[in-house]
């Protein structure tokens, strides 16, 4: 048993609000566990210069955490100039994350701006801002269908992330901030609902894995990843 009552095998509890703002496209609250993360897919009808003529559309993400989202203040990082390499790291995560599900030739010359604002983090922030960046998503795509601004529907198949790491001697699955700072092996998977990889990040921070548990912890995220993606079907239904 781990501190919060988990097996090594079992997700943080997962809820999902929708519509949570009014104003996108898309909206969602998603929460694992104690991370927040409120999650909006803006649609723009024009796309970035360096795409012009290629009649297709783009997908790409902003993320930020606000100041006391943790248990100590963190400055915001408009106000020191700059967005640090963390950010742009998880941005482009969240961005490369989604693309490949979605039909960029179907999407048109539109850009979906995916914002991913972390109002309460407890690990798994970049996880959580995937599988929820896609709910939001598809709900974006969706009202453009019902508009008859879209003829097809450009999803290709669903998408969700979550953590994985080796704490002492024991392989867990979404890793709560407690673990994660303990942990000796701290990986990030990304998959499509059918199973295909998407990224892969994973770094030893203590000693060095082996291959056997290696494949331990990939087969553990797919049982994860798994079960994110039924709970994202039983709030979107059969969209592929």
């Amino acid at each position: 048993m781990r501190d919060d009552g988990r097996n090594e095998n079992e997700l943080r509890k997962v809820r999902v609000e929708q519509d949570y703002i009014k104003y996108p496209e898309g909206s969602i609250l998603f929460e694992m566990g104690d991370t927040k993360v409120i999650c909006n897919a803006t649609v723009e009808e024009k796309i970035p210069g360096w795409l012009k003529g290629q009649e297709k559309g783009w997908i790409t993400a902003e993320y930020s955490m606000l100041p006391r989202a943790t248990d100590v203040r963190t400055r915001r990082e408009a106000t020191q100039g700059k967005i640090g390499g963390r950010t742009q790291e998880i941005q482009r995560l969240i961005g490369r994350s989604l693309r490949p599900v979605v039909d960029l030739k179907a999407l048109g010359e539109r850009t979906i701006w995916i914002d991913c604002d972390v109002i309460q983090a407890d690990g798994g922030t970049r996880t959580a801002a995937i599988t929820g960046g896609f709910i939001a998503l598809v709900k974006a795509l969706q009202s453009l269908v019902e508009k008859g601004i879209l003829k097809n529907f450009p999803i290709l198949d669903y998408v969700a992330a979550v953590s994985i790491g080796k704490v002492g001697e024991n392989i867990l699955l979404d890793l709560a901030y407690s673990e994660d700072c303990e942990a000796d092996v701290d990986l990030n998977l990304v998959m499509t609902g059918s199973g295909k990889f998407i990224e892969i990040q994973g770094t030893a921070e203590g000693y060095p894995f082996n291959r056997e548990e290696l494949d331990e912890i990939l087969m553990l995220g797919e049982e994860g990843i798994n079960k994110l993606i039924e709970i994202q079907k039983s709030i979107l239904g059969s969209i592929v």
